[in-house]
């Protein structure tokens, strides 16, 4: 499995899935140096029908894919307390991240939140801030990223490259 981690060189893109707004983040792993390569939202419109939404989510984020070529996406599961009604596109959103992936033959990775905020804060119910505040930091960053969506699919991107390091250096012995 993931053979272009023996180098410890990789590029993973985080995605943090939404029907309005999908982050992406692509992190590229240099030894032990996390590099932003490219990061932003997929904004689609609440007038737009909901296909049409899903077809733009579909169609940049396949561009994305293309134009960058990563080694690895890495997603966050979902997990829905309150708001069903929230949940629905979301999972919908989700849905066409998976499909893309296997349309471009990508590895996936998923993670809870939990492991999501561990990674990157090393504690796993950090707040929001506090994940952004690390994002910013671990990529060294001169501001935060914005909106929070692009935020977390840098962190899902920084726990991918965590995942898979570690799996790596696991089974190398």
């Amino acid at each position: 499995m993931v053979a272009f981690c023996l180098e410890n060189e990789m590029l993973a893109l985080g995605i943090d899935p939404g029907t309005a707004i999908c982050g992406y983040g692509f992190v590229e792993l240099q030894g032990s140096r996390l590099i932003p390569r490219e990061y932003g939202a997929i904004i689609t419109s609440s007038k737009a029908k909901m296909q049409d939404r899903l077809m733009k989510l579909y169609d940049e984020l396949d561009a994305l894919i293309k134009q960058y070529h990563p080694d690895v996406m890495g997603v966050e599961q979902l997990f829905f307390n309150r708001n069903v009604t929230t949940a629905i596109p979301v999972g919908q959103a989700r849905g066409i991240v998976l499909l893309t992936a296997a349309k471009n033959q990508l590895e996936l990775v998923e993670q809870t939140p939990l492991q999501v905020k561990q990674a990157v804060t090393g504690y796993g119910k950090a707040t929001k801030e506090q994940v952004i505040y690390m994002v910013t930091k671990l990529l060294n960053l001169s501001k935060a990223p914005h909106p929070d969506d692009v935020a977390d699919a840098l962190a899902i991107a920084i726990c991918t490259t965590h995942c898979l390091s570690s799996y790596v250096w696991r089974n190398r012995l």
